[in-house]
């Protein structure tokens, strides 16, 4: 009985494994995870690494020399600070209007400039422009135009018959005036996000409206405001955190000023730091990082869910 022997592949032949025979093992390359080494580097030097030392700073009396154990003091001064619940209450109104007004503002902007206008890409540099400029750049040119009495603000009032206020010296004026610079100027990150979110919602969603014989609202109502919850969930996010965290607008228009009725949580913090309680404002700094996080993260996870929902 003459059998026959089975072929060897040739050489370079792709050979096809048997149905149910077990594949050889892959090798796992060590390549793609090295990609990841300078920025994992980088963010533990520039992140992690401060970060543990503040907390550590924090429990401590220092300077560039030496540093003394003192526990929970620096926490406790803190917060027996007189002007920390005008600060805490300040921190959140600041956020709330420039977070709220950035969104508004920033849709409205959007839907306007992904239209059939003419002048679209000239008034997009425009919008953006703001967010170019140096924030200190910014906070000196408006407190000069806000001035009561040679500000072009209340010249341009006057001209109408409107005796305009000190913007900046009233406390009744003074934040919000700082809040409304701030939307000015970050605005145009919020219209850009915008942008990007409505050129991705597909055409075919408004040509379905245009056959139901919707008109400009019912594009906007039923189509780009919803579909452009991802843009919204995220100008919030980063608005209502730069909110939080907001200092140098404030300290260059109004150093916490009249008296402490603009003080923000960052702005006691950097007095602290003036009057050489380094470890007291250390202190402050991980208390601001955890109220950060202490309302971020409910926050975002409240959007997240409404965003998988939508």
């Amino acid at each position: 009985m003459v059998t026959r022997q089975a072929a060897k592949p040739r050489q370079g032949a792709r050979v096809t494994p048997e149905p149910g025979a077990a594949r050889p093992a892959r090798r796992k390359s060590a390549y793609p995870y090295a990609l990841y080494l300078p920025a994992a580097v980088v963010y533990l030097v520039i992140f992690l690494v401060p970060t543990v030392m503040a907390f550590y700073f924090a429990l401590t009396r220092w300077t560039l020399f030496d540093s003394t154990f003192v526990g929970l003091d620096n926490f406790r001064d803190f917060l027996a600070e007189q002007n920390l619940r005008i600060g805490f209450v300040n921190t959140l109104f600041y956020a709330v209007v420039t977070s709220g007004l950035k969104v508004v503002l920033g849709l409205l902007l959007g839907v306007l400039l992904t239209s059939r206008l003419r002048l679209r890409g000239f008034l997009r540099s425009v919008v953006f422009f703001p967010v170019l400029v140096s924030t200190v750049a910014v906070g000196i040119t408006f407190s000069a135009l806000l001035r009561p009495d040679t500000g072009l603000v209340n010249k341009a009032l006057a001209l109408v018959g409107i005796d305009g206020p000190d913007w900046l010296g009233d406390a009744s004026t003074a934040l919000l005036s700082v809040a409304l610079v701030d939307v000015w100027k970050g605005v145009g990150i919020a219209t850009v996000i915008y942008i990007a979110g409505i050129l991705s919602i597909p055409r075919d969603y408004y040509q379905a409206v245009a056959v139901d014989g919707g008109g400009a609202w019912h594009r906007f109502r039923h189509v780009t405001l919803p579909l452009s919850w991802p843009a919204t969930y995220s100008v919030i996010i980063l608005s209502f955190i730069g909110g939080l965290r907001s200092f140098d607008l404030i300290w260059t228009m109004t150093r916490g000023g009249p008296g402490f009725t603009s003080d923000t949580i960052a702005s006691i913090i950097y007095k602290q730091y003036q009057a050489g309680f380094f470890g007291l404002s250390t202190a402050g700094n991980v208390l601001l990082f955890v109220v950060v996080t202490a309302i971020v993260v409910p926050l975002n996870y409240f959007l997240g869910r409404r965003q998988v929902a939508a």
